[in-house]
């Protein structure tokens, strides 16, 4: 649980460093941290004017709180609503953000704030990360995978036709504020999804989590110290890897367990947050890296089986056949496979497992292997 040396200097947020030399940044955990954003942005960036980035649904739930706490702290602000959902990961929705940042006349010493999920955090950050070559970027992430997963380390970007998340830059936020209230205006839906990449951290390399996971998960989805404490657990599970790999050349790429798969899904279903949102798809293809991978030899079948059960019992999805709609046939999938980024000189690679909090990066992997597995996959029913 919380240790007093993990509070922040205001005693009243769990504090996770990235540690990164001149860049490093701190990712504060509590309640009612937008109600208090604007003192602490005054405090760590005096002077800063802020763009608020945000979609039409998070900005009518937080955005008055954050622009009251901004407007206390003396702080000039503009707000910028998107739509929600992944479709507004795209060059034409990037190009009106950056527009009204300028228009707004913030400079580059300002801070583009996002207010939102992961899909504001990646298309703000991209923009922090180009406007005037490189503004402020603040992290205020609203669902629970963006809290654990998608405002930590820096990744940035919006999708292509081509796939998921080929634009975009790494760019480190000054802050992140991940404040815990504002997940319970989450729909189950949502908070299960992002338990999924929860989950993750414990099948990477930490067997322990998992199993305070399978204990514990009830209080981490009613709130208050067992969910400060899994978020906590997860985002230094993530600055560690970060600050030893920042732009994914080595041992990061391992926070991808499950997404290879899971990217093809969400292609395989044209990004349709109805049929399938990104914390599903990783749960799905959690479960098949574990299932190849116990198909290869590498993992026990019985390993596989435990942590399927696990996101079954909080109520993922860990087969094809939930998806509504399906996701085609293997050569779609394997089209959307080919598009990974981490393909390198046209050779698959994925992140596999020998056992819950044994997973590795397997190079060169045979595509007819692949292919054969999801043909079996598509055939379980």
């Amino acid at each position: 649980m919380t240790l007093l040396s993990d509070l922040d200097e205001a005693g009243a947020a769990t504090r996770v460093p990235v540690v990164l030399g001149d860049r490093s940044y701190d990712i504060l955990i509590g309640a009612g941290l937008i109600a208090g954003a604007g003192a602490r942005i005054a405090a760590r960036f005096p002077g800063r004017a802020v763009a608020i980035v945000t979609d039409a649904h998070v900005g009518d739930l937080h955005g008055p709180a954050l622009e009251a706490s901004l407007t206390a702290a003396g702080i000039r602000h503009h707000r910028i609503t998107v739509t929600p959902g992944e479709a507004t990961k795209r060059f034409a929705v990037l190009e009106e953000v950056v527009d009204q940042i300028l228009s707004h006349r913030l400079e580059r010493g300002d801070i583009v704030l996002a207010l939102g999920g992961g899909v504001v955090g990646d298309l703000a950050g991209f923009a922090a990360a180009i406007v005037r070559r490189g503004m402020g970027f603040v992290q205020m992430p609203t669902s629970l995978l963006a809290q654990v997963d998608s405002s930590v380390g820096g990744k940035t970007g919006i999708n292509s036709r081509h796939g998921k998340n080929l634009i975009g830059a790494f760019y480190q936020p000054g802050l992140v504020l991940a404040d815990t209230d504002v997940l319970d205006t989450l729909s189950t839906r949502e908070f299960r999804a992002g338990y999924a990449e929860v989950a993750k951290y414990g099948l990477i390399d930490d067997p322990g989590f998992f199993a305070w996971l399978e204990a514990n998960w009830r209080g981490v989805f009613q709130g208050g110290r067992d969910r400060v404490h899994a978020i906590a657990t997860s985002c230094r599970a993530k600055a560690a890897v970060v600050a030893r790999d920042e732009t994914e050349t080595g041992d990061r790429a391992l926070l991808n367990l499950g997404h290879t798969f899971g990217h093809a899904l969400e292609a395989a279903t044209a990004y349709d947050g109805a049929r399938l949102v990104h914390g599903e798809g990783v749960a799905i293809g959690m479960c098949q890296a574990f299932r190849f991978s116990a198909k290869l030899g590498l993992c026990p079948p019985d390993a596989a089986e435990r942590m399927a059960n696990h996101l079954k019992q909080v109520g993922l999805p860990t087969e094809l056949s939930e998806i509504p709609g399906g996701v085609g046939d293997v050569d779609r999938l394997m089209a959307a496979i080919g598009q990974d980024k981490k393909v390198a000189r046209g050779k698959l690679t994925f992140i596999l497992a020998r056992g819950i909090g044994e997973s590795f990066i397997a190079k060169d992997v045979d595509p007819a292997a692949v292919r054969a597995f999801l043909a079996a996959e598509l055939a379980r029913g």
